[in-house]
């Protein structure tokens, strides 16, 4: 069989038709956008009665429809700050630390800035309420401390460039909160390595909550490891020394109570 050139050049019309009457077929199957007429005050009017009922997924997208189509007007700034809290409200840490990020970085003079850096700080704290809440259990020595670490910095961060902020009081308990648990999580670890014959990482640890967590209710425990940790290693200057201390700065402490002479060796 032959082909004329006119009879391909119709063909191939035939098919570029009906191309584009799927094509339009298709286009009329997408469902519309009720919210393509809505002005930005519209929009954040909506995102913000969502956000009030709970809504914060469909807020979320009003807020980014809402910066998207209006980038330089009035209610842009605030919808990258809603939209940050927003995630947090979502259990989206991760999120909400990036638009809190994204929110500093391009309004770092903006009067709400220190809100941002707040939020960054709670999205983290919620993400790992620490180490204490859980003792009971999980095996601390598999939680990535991380979390609390960066929501310590977070606040830090507050607390420093904006002293006088009335985050600061919410902020400075929640870092202290934040140290204990720290420290409490590192006693762990020594505790772990302690009944696993590990002394001198027992050691390692519990040195290292004395001198990087001042003040903390870890420390007795941490002076009754380093205690049993020398005593197994046979460092019986160090033991003593240590056992000094302790009963000096915690002469009604618990590790007493198992006796008189060589408590220590109870309890393994």
């Amino acid at each position: 069989m032959t082909f004329t050139h006119g009879s391909v050049t119709g063909k191939l019309a035939r098919y570029a038709a009906l191309a584009v009457i799927l094509a339009l077929s298709g286009c009329g199957s997408l469902p519309e956008d009720e919210t393509a007429g809505w002005d930005a005050d519209k929009l954040y009017s909506e995102a913000k009665s969502l956000m009030s009922e709970g809504g914060y997924d469909e807020a979320i997208k009003l807020l980014e429809k809402l910066e998207s189509r209006y980038p330089y007007g009035r209610y842009a700034q605030q919808a990258q700050l809603d939209t940050a809290y927003a995630y947090y409200k979502s259990d989206e840490p991760d999120l909400a630390v990036l638009s809190a990020e994204r929110f500093i970085k391009l309004h770092p003079n903006h009067t709400d800035v220190d809100y941002a850096y707040y939020l960054k700080g709670l999205a983290r704290f919620n993400e790992d309420l620490g180490v204490l809440g859980d003792v009971l259990n999980k095996d601390l020595t598999q939680r990535d401390p991380r979390a609390s670490i960066e929501a310590f910095d977070a606040f830090r961060e507050l607390v420093e460039r904006f002293p006088n902020t009335k985050y600061a009081a919410d902020a400075k308990l929640r870092m202290q909160y934040l140290v204990n648990t720290l420290a409490a999580h590192e006693i762990h670890v020594a505790r772990y390595y302690y009944r696993r014959g590990a002394y001198i990482a027992a050691v390692n640890r519990c040195q290292a909550v004395i001198a990087q967590y001042p003040n903390v209710p870890s420390h007795e425990e941490s002076l009754f490891l380093l205690v049993a940790s020398y005593d197994k290693l046979g460092l019986d200057t160090l033991r003593d020394d240590t056992e000094r201390v302790l009963r000096q700065n915690f002469p009604n402490s618990k590790y007493f109570s198992k006796g008189t002479e060589n408590w220590w060796k109870h309890w393994d």
